[in-house]
């Protein structure tokens, strides 16, 4: 098969888990830059990634990258890629997004309608035509400018990688699938341990670890927009791609009762057991309807990772004569109190609240700055001691 350089963009701080990820899934990695990992692959690559991968915003094809600091520049550079050998005549081609940083060309608007210009330009020229029919399946393109040095990619997903089709409703701020994802695996947790998430709000985080645990591919029920590319993906690539994954659910086992959401709204958490029936691993979560006070679990070992509240969302965390600082305050000194009555666990937790460590009454052992979308937030890591060897954690 044809090889390709692909690229899989992912949220800011998250690049080493996307990599080990990459890897895992059987292919190298080469290079990684901030809020990108580039890999090397082929057709049945493309398909494997789409379905497999549970870290990255979705997957583009590398189409070429060059330096262009004027818009003729930039038209002469994207018509010289060779688009008649990934293009059929009839595809439709649009710029589906432009950003620009740092750069001399820095108007997305003017960026998508020159490339285009020179991709019709092209792709006229190599079949012959005066206008491109633009009836066939579509081709979206993603550009990216950075100090003048352009990267063309051919988005092969269509709809972001987050969008794994379980999500019908959601809460207030819901963390993405994708976030959740990789911030479960920059945490110990693994398959088969106790795991509770205390905020879990619509479900994300208790999802998407039982995804993990019963060995469910994020996008094994959804398509992609490459499915429609038949002469770079033929349809048997997607269809072994898919039973792959398919046959990897059916041998993997989960144990039950082993992964536990829980929220002071009982609204939400109806809406949590819906999106998880149908993810297909209702059964291998327990819900609860509780507050963070009383999380309190006997258990001696497992791992807290939630999304606690953080200005966006108080939900009913308060009374309604309280102030919505002190209430949120509040929502961290009770998490924190029940975080002493369980020494022995581990607590991992994604918040914008400045003041996490300080009403949560305990200082983390590690911060990690992630991004979700344009907010910043710090991953706080409260790793308990390790189990030992002649106990059962």
């Amino acid at each position: 098969m044809q090889q390709f350089e692909l690229i899989a963009p992912c949220h800011f701080g998250l690049e080493s888990v996307l990599k080990r990820e990459i890897y895992d899934l059987g292919y190298d990695t080469t290079r990684v830059e901030d809020g990108r990992v580039f890999f090397a692959g082929d057709a049945e690559s493309i398909c494997r990634a789409n379905i497999h991968l549970r870290t990255p915003q979705r997957i583009l094809l590398n189409l070429g990258e060059f330096h262009a600091e004027t818009f003729d520049e930039l038209f002469e550079e994207v018509r010289k890629i060779p688009w008649e050998g990934f293009l059929p005549a009839d595809a439709v081609c649009n710029v589906a997004k432009a950003t620009s940083v740092k750069s001399k060309l820095f108007s997305t608007r003017d960026i998508q309608s020159i490339v285009k210009k020179a991709v019709a330009k092209r792709m006229c020229q190599a079949y012959g035509l005066e206008h491109l029919p633009e009836t066939g399946a579509s081709y979206p393109l993603r550009i990216f400018l950075y100090k003048d040095q352009v990267t063309v990619g051919l988005d092969t997903s269509g709809e972001s990688l987050h969008r794994r089709g379980y999500r019908l409703k959601t809460g207030k701020a819901p963390i993405e699938e994708t976030l959740a994802a990789a911030l479960l695996m920059l945490t110990p947790w693994r398959p088969g341990r106790m795991l509770l998430d205390p905020f879990c709000g619509s479900g994300t985080f208790v999802i998407e670890a039982a995804m993990m645990a019963a060995g469910i591919a994020p996008g094994l029920n959804r398509e992609f927009t490459s499915c429609e590319w038949e002469q770079l993906i033929p349809a048997q690539v997607w269809k072994d791609s898919y039973d792959e994954a398919r046959e990897l659910a059916e041998e993997t086992e989960a144990g039950k009762g082993l992964i536990i959401g829980s929220d002071i709204d009982g609204k939400i958490l109806s809406v949590a057991k819906e999106n998880a029936k149908r993810a297909g691993v209702g059964h291998l979560i327990r819900f609860e309807k509780k507050p963070a006070a009383k999380i309190h679990r006997d258990e001696e070992y497992g791992f807290i990772v939630t999304n606690p509240p953080y200005g966006e969302r108080l939900m009913h965390t308060a009374d309604d004569g309280d102030d919505a600082k002190e209430a949120l305050a509040n929502v961290y000194r009770d998490f924190g109190k029940a975080l002493l009555d369980m020494p022995t666990w581990s607590a991992y937790l994604i918040t914008s609240y400045e003041q996490a460590e300080r009403m949560i009454g305990k200082k983390a052992q590690k911060k990690r700055k992630i991004y979700n979308g344009m907010l910043r937030t710090d991953f706080y890591q409260f790793p308990g001691p390790k189990p030992e060897r002649n106990r059962k954690g």
